[in-house]
């Protein structure tokens, strides 16, 4: 993990890039990150810094972001096109870099994955995902639920719950689901077969 910058800077850094409302929800989300990190004994430093950073992306108005995504030769597929907000999490996989002096693929790839999840996901993206999902800010019907999860139940566990309630919040809203978020859920579930 190579890091020109301290985790302070970094903080002062977004704080004047993004709403305040963003901004607090960056820090629990850095928070809760650190802490399943220490339950799963990852480093809690690398996923403080992810967890801090993931939303880094929002800086730009959802209107701009399929310009910074062009402009990083991020493509942007059908899915994309219709919800240009998902490319948030792409272009902050590249500010990273850009910006805060993170060079850390690992990183990089939880903040990309933040959103939709993915194949083969590493426990670092599936922490980061997750933490997003129930940081203290947030606040609709399961996440107490959630919450609890992520104090008794495997990474996988929480996961599989985590993707199929946003699969079924996504479809109950009539949106459309990104199949990343299907393939993360059917990976997990295929091990268990």
């Amino acid at each position: 993990m190579s890091m020109s910058k301290s985790y302070e800077e970094m903080c002062a850094i977004l704080e004047k890039r993004l709403k305040p409302s963003r901004y607090q929800h960056s820090l629990g989300v850095a928070n809760t990150a650190a802490a399943l990190a220490r339950r799963f004994g990852m480093n809690e430093e690398r996923a403080r810094v992810a967890g801090l950073l993931h939303d880094c992306g929002r800086e730009y108005e959802t209107a701009e972001l399929s310009h910074e995504a062009r402009s990083r030769g991020i493509p942007i597929g059908k899915i994309e096109s219709a919800m240009p907000l998902l490319l948030h999490a792409y272009v902050g996989a590249y500010l990273i870099y850009e910006v805060y002096g993170v060079n850390d693929a690992a990183i990089a790839q939880a903040i990309w994955r933040h959103t939709v999840g993915g194949t083969n996901m590493t426990a670092l993206d599936k922490i980061i995902y997750f933490a997003d999902m129930i940081e203290p800010a947030r606040n609709y019907p399961e996440v107490e639920h959630l919450r609890a999860l992520s104090c008794s139940a495997s990474l996988d566990e929480m996961m599989l719950v985590a993707l199929t309630e946003s699969i079924i919040f996504v479809a109950q809203k009539g949106g459309l689901i990104h199949p990343d978020t299907i393939m993360a859920r059917n990976e997990i579930l295929l091990e268990k077969y």
